[in-house]
């Protein structure tokens, strides 16, 4: 999502800010314990793997967390919460992937951002923050053949997990959420949006006018996803709250705990054999990392596990890179095969993005913030004195979660895709300001943006290692778009956004459709749906958890690599279904049940 011009991201994304270093941050292999051992080793400083270690390092455990980016202390726009979309794509702050040459869209490529600095995607998100619905859960539970993976059980992590606080400009949030949804006491600040935009009274009134199709739902946060309601962010007193701010700052007070940037994870190592039911599996409980091409390369090990909260791009490339995963692929590159699993890197999910911008009357919208430098120089004054304004919110303040129609004629040949009767298949996200990623922002005029998000995609696509270099960006196909029901579920919310804008409330508000989203006929929609979806960059599923004998899979129940030992994975990767959230949120509730599994051993 690109909502800044290259010169203001630029700007904006260089700017540092003087903060206090943290005791336990280390910038040099030299700066380890001396015999290079931890108890667990995280690979992994972001949204998932801060919670891992937090929670280990209170147990008394020593744990070392592997981060292969930078720091995001001092970095201005990892705290200010409107400035997040600078700090992706191209910055020292990203991995700066690219999606390879999509079939489903044209054959185009683009951007795949993902966060390379401490608290990863957390740190670089645009901080929408809920977990699902509990159909999520109750779908993980029945196909992992594990009750604990339910709603019922997992809820309660919400409560350990988050700490909903007032929101930036104080305003009084009755009727917006249900408190008894949320936690008060946990580490990450959560709050509903700081700045009022000239929208929000529309979205209301349309979710009165159009209440059958567009009701409105008090709190998105709950469980119960469908429906239009305010937005929960990751954001306390006008700032980012992060995996980082939270979690890892409060591991870093403890002694026990060491956390290394710039250390790229180049592969497992095995340590030996562990003997179980019917022979002997490997046993990695040792790793390798170098800072880049060419230096120097350090091993270090664990005691008891290491756990891989790389992400569900760098998690499948790590164990590719170590010998674990399809054979064939790795014998191709000359990659020693340990452990032949065909799972490892499938199953790539993502929720797909396009926008939907129509141009509208006066100066009620937001477009001239990022065309006038002077302007956003006097809101990070503000942001700067108070922590209020523009700046201190997120980008939307309403999003809501919608199902096709039960009579939609796709249904006669493909199966519901959702996780249950009370989840979504696409998603609405008003944005009172020009949004298309990748495209600048016109030199004149005004607009709103109602993105429509694929909820319940059928397509699935694949991470596998373009080389057997470890620096080497692997190959990210997603494969977008490549099915029936993702583009009939497209075209669908395509026409749903219309009746949407084409409420009373916004008839003296909106003036037109932009572009191709004047089209009506299912051939001209399916084409402009094919030209500008791109992604929500929220991957799953490339390291998916099954059940404990599933003939598929990467992950048991527990968490633990299937035909390994000494090895668990614990972020978005795991994740065999994408989930009716913004990930961030559900990668959380990951991260605090897996803490207390392990930690339980």
């Amino acid at each position: 999502m690109l909502v800044t011009s290259t010169g203001l991201r630029v700007l904006l994304a260089s700017f540092l800010i003087a903060t206090p270093a943290l005791g336990g941050l280390l910038s040099d292999p030299s700066q380890l314990a001396k015999d290079l051992t931890y108890d667990y080793i995280v690979v992994g400083a972001g949204t998932a793997g801060n919670v891992v270690a937090h929670r280990l390092a209170e147990k008394g455990s020593k744990v070392l967390v592997l981060e292969a980016g930078v720091s995001d202390q001092g970095v201005l726009a990892a705290q200010v919460p409107f400035l997040g979309p600078t700090l992706t794509p191209g910055t020292p702050f990203d991995w700066n992937y690219t999606v390879a040459a999509q079939d489903g869209l044209n054959g185009r490529t683009f951007p795949y951002p993902r966060g390379k600095l401490l608290g990863g995607c957390s740190s670089v998100n645009y901080m929408v923050h809920q977990v699902g619905s509990s159909e999520d859960y109750d779908k993980l539970a029945r196909d992992t053949g594990d009750s604990s993976w339910s709603w019922k059980n997992i809820r309660k992590f919400i409560f350990v997990h988050e700490k909903i606080v007032p929101p930036a400009d104080g305003h009084n949030t009755r009727g917006e959420f249900i408190p008894e949804n949320h936690g008060t006491r946990g580490l990450v600040s959560v709050s509903l949006p700081g700045n009022a935009q000239g929208i929000d009274q529309r979205i209301i009134a349309t979710t009165k006018e159009l209440a059958r199709e567009f009701p409105f739902n008090p709190d998105t946060g709950g469980g119960n996803v469908l429906g239009v309601g305010w937005v929960q962010n990751s954001i306390g007193n006008g700032q980012r709250s992060s995996s980082s701010t939270t979690y890892l700052a409060e591991a870093l007070k403890r002694s026990n705990v060491d956390v290394l940037i710039n250390a790229h994870v180049t592969k497992l190592v095995q340590t030996g054999t562990t003997r179980r039911v019917g022979g002997t599996v490997p046993a990695f409980r040792a790793l390798e990392f170098s800072s880049g091409p060419g230096a120097s390369v350090t091993r270090v090990r664990a005691r008891k596990e290491v756990i891989l909260s790389a992400g569900a791009i760098n998690t499948p490339q790590i164990l590719l890179l170590s010998g674990i995963g399809p054979r064939q692929d790795l014998q191709a590159l000359g990659i020693p095969t340990i452990v032949d699993n065909q799972s490892v890197g499938r199953n790539l999910s993502d929720h797909v993005l396009l926008p939907n911008i129509y141009q509208v009357k006066g100066s009620e919208s937001i477009d001239q913030l990022f065309r006038e430098p002077a302007r956003i120089g006097s809101a990070l004054d503000q942001w700067t004195n108070s922590k209020t304004g523009v700046l201190a919110n997120g980008v939307t303040n309403h999003l809501g979660f919608f199902r096709l129609s039960k009579n939609a004629p796709i249904f006669a040949t493909t199966p519901d895709p959702s996780t249950g009767p009370k989840a979504s298949h696409w998603e609405i996200i008003a944005l009172n300001f020009w949004l298309n990623p990748g495209v600048p922002l016109p030199p004149a005029g005004n607009f709103v943006t109602f993105i429509s998000a694929l909820i319940s995609p059928t397509s699935r696509g694949f991470v596998k290692l373009a080389s057997a270099n470890p620096f080497t960006a692997p190959i990210i196909d997603p494969k977008f778009v490549t099915t029936q029901f993702d583009i009939f579920a497209l075209r669908e919310a395509v026409r749903a956004v219309k009746r949407f804008a084409g409420a009373n409330a916004w008839k003296d508000y909106i003036t037109r459709p932009f572009g191709g989203l004047a089209s009506t006929s299912d051939a001209d929609i399916d084409a402009y749906v094919r030209a500008q979806s791109t992604t929500v960059f929220h991957p799953v599923g490339t390291a998916s958890m099954t059940a404990k004998n599933a003939r598929w899979g990467v992950v048991d129940p527990d968490l633990k690599l299937k035909g390994a030992d000494g090895v668990r994975v614990v972020d978005a990767s795991i994740w065999p279904t994408i989930p009716n959230a913004h990930t961030q949120g559900p990668v959380y509730l990951i991260a605090e049940k897996a803490a207390a599994l392990i930690a339980s051993c």
